[in-house]
């Protein structure tokens, strides 16, 4: 089903028709259509028509912000504060753009040549496949990139976050985009297989489960079509003797409970060394316990739902998991009495090899708390799961710092504090959390066509 359901009350508060075949075929006709004048727009024109999105969407955060608390149960806080980074990242690539697409010239006379160059076109129809847990930011740093390239795109977002999918496409259209350029199909998964493998459709992009990833990656690659994946993560969160701890704790709880803890960049593991392992955990806890979970309207509200049941039930089910290997719940783990799918921050310790929780990620305010007796224990635990996102690392010492950026085996080390993406830094992962990056000049270099030019 497409709809919004109320996730701080269970209540299904409206309900949308999926695609049917012919609008799906409209709909990638137009874009197909739209693709082949869109491409010949300059990068000012886009730029111009980016600034007006920007504008409207920082205009109406309010209201948006209302919208994604409604659709899956983020605090109105951090809402806005989404909505208000998605007009930053429309206004970054509006103004970066052009500079980062830039004809990049060679040796000429080394390849007996009178000029020789790279050139950056677009590839044309994109497929992005988004989630639900950022839903305006996790399709602009798609959406922008590809648009101010010369792409068009076409968004399947999920299928509980529909008013946001349809307002993204609403916005960029009254930003003054051509019709065409941006579209949000409302279908289920079930009908993504032939979308992307229409000959129209260039490449996709997805963000999501490593499971959706796989079967994306499958039909692009039997399509021999382009893909960026961004999918689960585990990240560690490493704190280290010479460590600022009052900072690392107030960061770890940010770093742990963002978003309700639904991120897949937040920190999940704190892996923390035995010198100060019980102070940080007594202090941890201590803030942890402290945190409001309620109503995701009430600014005193800390922690708001679940976005999903299905999704607290996979949170509870990996929590009980770990303490029936061996674990030890040192706050939260039960769900509140009453309507909603709300769960507690919990910390759980003493979580061995056997549990899931050990390599699995847990999308819900749930830390798992580890002892390393060394920078080499450390390392190795962190190391210890498919994933390979972000991960975080606390010390002042030089050594210890280039140990970690050298060795973490993760997309993005952050050193001394949260992972966070910012639209100048490449986003993405290694090992099962995903191929390609997301922003920056990486980012909307994905869906270009690197065309080498050689004038004799």
């Amino acid at each position: 089903m497409i709809a919004t359901i109320n996730p701080a009350t269970g209540e299904t508060v409206k309900t949308f028709q999926s695609a049917t075949a012919d609008e799906i075929e409209r709909a990638i006709a137009r874009a197909a259509d739209t693709a082949r004048t869109y491409r010949t727009t300059t990068f000012a024109q886009r730029a111009a028509w980016m600034h007006v999105t920007a504008d409207l969407l920082e205009a109406e955060a309010d209201d948006v912000a209302a919208m994604m608390t409604l659709e899956m149960g983020k605090t109105l806080a951090s809402a806005k504060a989404e909505a208000l980074k998605c007009a930053t990242g429309f206004r970054f690539y509006a103004d970066n753009a052009e500079e980062m697409l830039a004809d990049e010239h060679a040796d000429a006379g080394a390849v007996n040549a009178s000029q020789a160059f790279a050139r950056y076109q677009p590839l044309g129809v994109v497929l992005a496949i988004m989630p639900w847990n950022f839903p305006l930011w996790q399709a602009v740093r798609f959406a922008a990139p590809a648009l101010m390239a010369g792409n068009v795109g076409l968004l399947k977002h999920a299928s509980n976050v529909p008013q946001s999918a349809l307002y993204l496409a609403d916005v960029i259209s009254r930003g003054g985009f051509p019709d065409g350029a941006f579209q949000t199909l409302l279908i289920g998964s079930g009908a993504v297989e032939s979308v992307l493998r229409d000959p129209r459709v260039a490449a996709a992009t997805l963000t999501g489960s490593e499971p959706a990833g796989r079967a994306v990656a499958a039909i692009a690659g039997d399509e021999v079509k382009h893909t960026v994946l961004e999918l689960g993560g585990s990240d560690p969160f490493i704190v280290m003797p010479s460590a600022d701890l009052d900072a690392a704790v107030k960061t770890a709880v940010t770093a742990r409970v963002q978003n309700n803890g639904q991120s897949c960049i937040a920190a999940k593991r704190f892996i923390v060394h035995t010198d100060v392992y019980d102070e940080f955990a007594t202090e941890f806890v201590e803030a942890m316990s402290a945190l409001t979970v309620g109503d995701p309207t009430d600014p005193a509200t800390d922690i708001g739902p679940l976005a999903t049941e299905q999704g607290r039930a996979d949170v509870e089910e990996l929590v009980a998991d770990a303490v029936a290997n061996g674990a030890e719940i040192l706050c939260g783990g039960a769900r509140p009495d009453g309507a909603g799918w709300y769960y507690p921050a919990t910390v759980v310790s003493a979580i061995t090899p056997a549990a899931r929780m050990y390599t699995e990620e847990v999308f819900g305010p749930v830390a798992g708390l580890y002892r390393a007796a060394d920078i080499d224990e450390a390392v190795t635990i962190a190391n210890a799961t498919s994933f390979g996102l972000g991960s975080n690392a606390w010390t002042t010492d030089a050594a210890e710092i280039d140990r970690f950026v050298a060795d973490l085996d993760a997309g993005g080390v952050f050193i001394n504090g949260m992972t966070v993406s910012y639209p100048e830094l490449p986003f993405g992962g290694v090992r099962r959390s995903g191929t390609g990056r997301e922003l920056s000049a990486h980012g909307i270099r994905e869906f270009c066509n690197i065309k080498t030019v050689w004038i004799g």
